[in-house]
């Protein structure tokens, strides 16, 4: 069997899939997906619940609990969008960089690679995704002086680790933009720049750490003069 998330109503996947999960996240205006990226985490999230309460792997409760998890995240995209001023002031700092690299553990890994992927799409600079626990393994030969690494640290069972990533790009020189949680000073007190977003749960913080390197890849565009 096939299931099919789409965005689109009568797609070519969905005819050809078992059942389809239709996104209704209305049509994206340019290349780079941005809304239906986040209404696909949402449809797998919802799936997740609904297997895991088929499996009894779930309680009621549970599935209410993380339901109630998702309901906050409207409000919590509200508050993370006001931070587009400063966005825009990062990426003035950043624009005329060559390459990114983007690190993210855990459920922050694929974060990691959709902030890299927005910025190849929209800026054309050159920029990776990696999980941190690889970053010694070929990346971190690549950070020198100057390179922007956007780190995610938001408050999970990765952070210690995450804090180790960062530290081992300062000691090569490279220039750490952190996502974190707000007031985090651990990681204010050592990365060159700090993006903080509003605290989350763990399962739907992805929603929200995502949309700051959204942004900051619309931005370095815009200054770039990419159409």
């Amino acid at each position: 069997p096939i299931l099919a998330v789409t965005n689109v109503v009568g797609s070519a996947l969905s005819r050809e899939a078992t059942g389809t999960l239709s996104m209704h996240a209305g049509p994206e205006i340019g290349v780079a997906s941005t809304k239906a990226f986040t209404a696909m985490i949402v449809a797998v999230y919802l799936l997740g619940l609904w297997l895991g309460r088929q499996r009894d792997a779930l309680t009621a409760e549970d599935v209410r609990k993380r339901v109630r998890d998702l309901v906050e995240v409207p409000r919590l995209v509200e508050e993370t969008l006001a931070l587009d001023t400063a966005i825009a002031a990062l990426a003035r700092q950043l624009a005329n960089a060559r390459d990114f690299l983007y690190l993210g553990r855990g459920l922050q890994h694929p974060i990691a690679l959709e902030g890299a992927l927005k910025l190849k799409e929209i800026s054309y600079i050159h920029a990776e995704g990696y999980a941190g626990g690889e970053m010694k393994h070929g990346p971190i030969a690549l950070i020198d002086d100057g390179l922007p690494v956007v780190a995610l640290a938001p408050r999970d069972g990765s952070y210690e680790r995450m804090l180790g990533n960062i530290e081992e790009v300062l000691a090569r020189e490279g220039q750490v933009i952190a996502v974190v949680q707000a007031g985090d000073r651990l990681v204010a007190g050592k990365a060159q720049h700090v993006i903080e977003v509003p605290p989350a749960a763990d399962l739907v913080t992805p929603i929200i750490t995502v949309i700051p390197l959204q942004l900051l890849a619309y931005h370095i565009a815009v200054r770039r003069g990419c159409d």
